[in-house]
């Protein structure tokens, strides 16, 4: 259980921040401006992450290196391109809780799931079905239900089953004989509910399963221990907690155990060949992939957009997930503080309330008028997002979301600008 130990002033908000020894990482991001001129309320770091202020000198860096060197800076310069994306994997590896050899940053999320499940979905006419959580992010459900299609199954393939770790191994337990793959969010990003990984890997495995995870909503926003929750693949976008601007280049994790095996089936793609035989190009005409999830790559990695993640990730490494994860629970403990004290008959927060159970975001369900909420605290000043048809998602990021934050979100939902509560 949830219980509320904070008083609800600004005075101990602000004496809260005063106590945070990460607070002056704030200092080192762009805060968008509301329509006073004055910093916006940014709880929106569950969409898009906010721009650390030195990106804009490592872009330009790179644009520098590209004026002065032309092709040679993939040989030449402080970082050359050739090997550019392995500058954030051992980040990557520590925030996933994973080997580097198991961590690659390319692609999009969605690419990247449908490259993984060329090889770990396999289905067989007695093994086809694919088991997601509900409400599942819309691009997976696309691309999985694409590559059932694609495979020659249907709809009835595709299993769901709510965000709770019992329902799920329930349905396990009575259908797991038929299902090929098990795929999972790490934080749901509609409710904001942490999954236990490791008891539901474990559960899959148990029946044979495969076991997936999309951590677009829980890297770099809870901890992660995949290699040793022996998860077989996951992917990730990195716009979002780990601010790597729109867009940003995603990635892909294999286990080691698989990362080791050049003969499972792939989308082959130059750059996850061997890079000490790639420009042998036309005498080397065999694919013969990486070991470890560098084989998994099809093509060169862009540059400009890798850039902002060096930067995020130093970020990451300065400060350690351990040290974001104790004030990400007290933000969200003290929001949950100052929400707790509303009507429930007009606001539910969907989120658990149990610490294990909550990352960065919290989402409440507004029972009357939530467009109109929604709108008056965006004139107010507050930056979070509505999802259809009565949801608010708000995440107080602890790199750069301060107790104060969290303060004026909750005057400002509850004051006379939002008459509906």
């Amino acid at each position: 259980m949830f219980t509320p130990g904070f008083d609800p002033s600004q005075e101990y908000a602000q004496a809260l921040d005063r106590a945070d020894p990460i607070s002056t990482y704030r200092d080192l991001f762009h805060l968008p401006k509301a329509s006073t001129g004055k910093p916006c309320v940014y709880l929106c770091g569950h969409s898009l992450g906010l721009m650390p202020k030195a990106v804009r000198s490592l872009i330009d860096e790179e644009l520098r290196i590209w004026a002065d060197l032309g092709v040679e800076g993939h040989f030449q310069g402080t970082a050359p391109w050739y090997r550019y994306h392995e500058t954030v994997r051992e980040s990557g590896a520590r925030l996933l809780g994973a080997r580097p050899d198991e961590v690659v940053f390319m692609n999009s999320l969605t690419v990247n799931l449908h490259l993984l499940m060329a090889t770990f979905y396999r289905p067989t006419t007695s093994r086809s079905a694919i088991l997601i959580d509900e409400p599942t992010f819309p691009s997976d459900r696309y691309a999985i239900v694409s590559q059932l299609q694609h495979h020659g199954f249907d709809r009835t393939s595709l299993l769901t089953c709510s965000a709770a770790e019992d329902e799920i191994e329930e349905l396990l337990d009575r259908e797991g004989r038929r299902i090929a793959l098990v795929f999972l969010s790490g934080v749901n990003f509609l409710t904001g509910r942490v999954l236990d990984l490791a008891r539901l890997a474990k559960a899959a495995h148990r029946q044979g399963c495969v076991f997936g995870v999309d951590l677009a909503h829980a890297i770099g926003n809870v901890p992660l221990a995949l290699h040793d929750w022996n998860i077989d693949f996951a992917v990730w976008c990195s716009y979002k907690y780990l601010n790597g601007g729109p867009g940003a280049v995603g990635g892909a994790y294999v286990h080691y155990r698989h990362g080791q095996d050049r003969s499972l089936p792939r989308f082959a793609g130059w750059w996850g060949n061997d890079p000490d035989i790639r420009f042998r190009m036309q005498l080397e005409p065999d694919f013969i992939p990486q070991i470890g999830a560098d084989g998994w790559q099809v093509s060169n990695p862009p540059i400009l957009s890798l850039a902002p993640l060096r930067v995020s990730l130093r970020l990451f490494d300065e400060v350690s997930l351990t040290t974001l994860r104790n004030k990400s629970l007290r933000l969200t403990g003290y929001l949950l503080d100052l929400l707790m004290r509303l009507s429930s008959d007009r606001l539910e927060i969907l989120t658990p309330v149990a610490a294990e159970q909550r990352g960065c975001q919290l989402s409440l369900r507004i029972k009357q008028c939530p467009r109109e909420v929604q709108l008056a605290l965006s004139n107010a000043g507050v930056s979070c997002d509505f999802r259809e048809p009565d949801v608010l998602r708000v995440a107080p990021v602890p790199l750069y979301n301060s107790f104060e934050d969290v303060w004026n979100f909750a005057q400002i939902l509850t004051g006379s600008a939002c008459t509906n509560l």
